[in-house]
């Protein structure tokens, strides 16, 4: 991390392909019929309450009851599967992948998670943080707060039960958080980014030179 030429790597690679990859899976089984094509502009949804559809990218139909599922993000169909057109597919199966041009503040986010040291989630569950940890992210913000190895971090809530969580990795700052308490994560997901205190001066660096560069190139 403390490696400058591997930034400069980690740079040149994501100013090459300022791309990421989304695959498109069947959302349950049924009948596939693709709405959109390779080539085409698809959007997700806009408008203040989100009220605009995304771009249709295919219709499931199972058992007579058609579902049409939109994009969820910005971007061009890379790919599409075109041999399961008018096949019946199992849920979680591959479809297409969709093309997204990364804007800054997502390359910032990506590079961070290659550089942070990464907490990731037990299980799939709903997640909160440990009663003490909150209280000392409200007072001070999350990156004033350092984490111990074997601190009890994070409450795990599943199937009504809640267990504590303990953090197991080297001692550091909670720099990133990755979940909203309530929502679920899945199992292996990063809950949070921490950073050792004497490395965050080069992660603000990192963030610095991300945006003096692409402000002066994109």
């Amino acid at each position: 991390m403390s490696n400058e030429l591997d930034f400069d790597q980690l740079l040149s690679k994501y100013k090459a392909d300022p791309f990421t990859y989304v695959d498109i899976f069947s959302v349950h089984t049924g009948r596939v019929s693709f709405k959109a094509g390779v080539g085409q502009e698809v959007a997700s949804a806009g408008g203040e309450w989100l009220q605009i559809l995304g771009t249709a990218l295919y219709e499931i139909n199972r058992e007579r009851n058609p579902r049409i599922v939109n994009a969820q993000v910005n971007g061009i169909v890379a790919h599409i599967n075109s041999e399961l057109e008018g096949q019946f597919v199992e849920a979680g199966v591959k479809l297409m992948t969709i093309k997204h041009p990364l804007k800054k503040k997502e390359i910032i986010e990506i590079i961070l998670k290659d550089v942070l040291s990464l907490f990731p989630a037990p299980e799939s569950a709903k997640y909160f943080f440990a009663i003490d940890i909150q209280s000392r992210i409200d007072k001070k913000g999350a990156r004033a707060v350092t984490i111990e190895p074997g601190e009890e971090i994070l409450t795990m809530s599943l199937m009504k039960r809640d267990t504590p969580v303990f953090y197991k990795g080297e001692r550091g700052v909670i720099h990133s958080i990755y979940f909203k308490p309530g929502l679920s994560v899945g199992q292996g997901e990063p809950l949070l980014g921490v950073c050792a205190p004497e490395k965050l001066p080069l992660i603000q660096k990192i963030i610095t030179r991300v945006k003096a560069e692409w402000d002066s190139e994109h």
